[in-house]
């Protein structure tokens, strides 16, 4: 039984980290500075939103991780992307650039997205009330079947985002390769030795949410140790 414990404890860990190791792993492998390239990730998007005509488009230098915000109609990139000569700043840049033309175009499956991912931040709040409240209403209740109801609901509404950033995971894709591949590849903005590796990244740039929802749900395990 210990053997078994043992072993579902480490495919749960694959499967939590596997897919943020992998995806850093690309990013990583592809972080090289190349100074054959004409310019920063940073200055293709720029260029590619004026060549595009994406009016209102700005760029924004961001900490916490390469996005667009459809809000404010802004590519928010890290310092290491917006000034970087790499093939992961390029392709990266090219990906949020995306996101921007997806918005332009009005795609529904972009708005369905930003609807869900504020679903998401609403059922992640209500969760931690659940939590928090869960050990005071079974003490009231003196019923540990209430505690045990609470915390499943309370898991249940955590494990939204992670269904919400798979649900959505077309958008991420076309984002990728419905839009930054073939302008990369069309514009030839890389040469032909570099889309193969551009293509790594792209499909890594597409995994980044679902990897850090599923990274996030290493809340649970805090969230269970505190109510035991």
């Amino acid at each position: 039984m210990h053997m078994i414990g043992l072993v579902m404890i480490v495919l749960l860990l694959v499967a939590v980290f596997g897919p943020q190791v992998w995806v850093d792993h690309v990013m990583r492998r592809h972080g090289a500075e190349r100074r054959d390239f004409p310019g920063t990730g940073g200055e293709l998007a720029e260029h590619l939103i004026a060549e595009h005509g994406l009016d209102g488009v700005r760029i924004e230098t961001t900490e916490i991780g390469d996005h667009y915000d459809p809000q404010t109609r802004t590519v928010c990139l890290t310092r290491a992307t917006r000034g970087g000569r790499s093939l992961t700043a390029v392709a990266v840049a090219a990906h949020e650039v995306g996101h921007a033309l997806q918005h332009a175009n009005e795609e529904k499956g972009l708005k369905l997205r930003q609807s869900l991912v504020s679903f998401a931040a609403a059922t992640d709040t209500v969760a931690s009330v659940f939590f928090l409240a869960a050990p005071v209403v079974t003490v009231v209740a003196r019923s540990p079947l209430v505690l045990l109801a609470m915390a499943g609901i309370g898991i249940a509404l955590l494990g939204i985002r992670v269904v919400v950033h798979l649900v959505t995971l077309p958008v991420e894709f076309d984002a990728s390769f419905g839009k930054a591949l073939p302008i990369l590849r069309d514009g030839k903005y890389l040469s032909k030795r570099d889309l193969s590796g551009a293509r790594s990244v792209l499909r890594a740039a597409a995994f980044t949410y679902v990897a850090a929802a599923l990274a996030s749900l290493l809340d649970l395990a805090r969230w269970i140790r505190v109510l035991r």
